[in-house]
């Protein structure tokens, strides 16, 4: 049951009449919801702008929030949602917010309502379910957008991209690689290639607990595409059991460089860079 133009206007008229009463109503209601999660000046804020929206959308004669006439009104709901989402709000507690406004109207109509008034009231809560409804699914966006922008945040500091020595940069892998989080390793490290002009690379895989098939060939993908560019890389870290996981699943790294660790690897390409590491005793004061 839609509402028609003339019902629109009908509890636009009574939105305006009873502004005051029904702003202060609507955000009691809430806050209730909310649990004092939210200062009362600022949800009486929110509550004011959205009971704007409302009654202006209603004073259009719509009828539905989908159409034109409502446009300001999904604006507002969208922000609501999105301020909601960041601030660690559910999305179940920012559509009652708008729910809300049926129990504050209905209270105002009174407990005996004609059979007029309350088939013109079901119309108006079926207004205001596709408004809740709406925001419902706009936060689900932007909550998705987020744990998406987070997700991508974390695989860029879960792959730092370090500078060992001049011409030499490094990769410390930490945790389980898997596709994602191997093509983040790839471009990082071929971008600080890029911008470094550095002709090593060392992968250190010391922090990453299994290597199977699929791992390995992330890590040769990588290689050969930094050798693509005229870079040479250096596989450190391989323990023991790696090494006989590596074996057992007849995964071969070709003349790739490989090193048991870190430090292993940085001698290797210093020496082959003329360099020379002296070990030196520390002097006791």
């Amino acid at each position: 049951m839609a509402l028609s133009p003339e019902e629109s206007v009908r509890f636009a008229n009574l939105l305006e009449e009873q502004s005051e009463g029904l702003v202060s109503r609507w955000a009691e209601l809430v806050t209730t919801g909310l649990k004092g999660r939210m200062t009362g000046v600022e949800l009486r804020r929110q509550t004011a702008e959205l009971h704007k929206g409302f009654q202006q959308a209603l004073a259009a004669g719509a009828g539905d929030v989908a159409e034109e006439s409502a446009g300001e009104l999904r604006a507002q709901l969208s922000e609501l949602s999105r301020s909601r989402a960041r601030q660690g709000f559910t999305a179940t507690e920012t559509a009652i917010s708008v729910y809300a406004l049926k129990d504050a109207v209905l209270e105002i109509l009174g407990d005996t309502p004609d059979a007029g008034t309350l088939r013109q009231y079901v119309a108006f809560s079926g207004f205001v379910d596709q408004a809740g409804l709406f925001t419902f699914d706009s936060y689900v966006r932007v909550r998705e957008a987020l744990i998406a922008d987070q997700t991508e945040q974390l695989l860029e500091l879960s792959t730092p991209v370090v500078k060992l020595w001049e011409g030499v940069v490094a990769v410390p892998l930490v945790g389980t690689l898997d596709s994602a989080r191997a093509q983040v390793v790839m471009e990082r490290l071929l971008q600080t290639l890029v911008d470094t002009g550095s002709p090593h690379a060392i992968i250190d895989i010391t922090g990453v607990p299994a290597v199977d098939t699929q791992v390995a060939q992330h890590i040769l993908k990588t290689v050969v595409a930094a050798r693509l560019m005229g870079a040479d890389c250096i596989i450190s870290g391989i323990r023991p059991q790696i090494a006989q996981t590596i074996v057992a699943l007849g995964i071969e790294f070709g003349d790739i460089a490989t090193k048991s660790s870190l430090a292993d690897a940085l001698r290797y390409v210093l020496g082959k860079s003329s360099y020379k590491v002296v070990a030196t005793k520390r002097t006791e004061r």
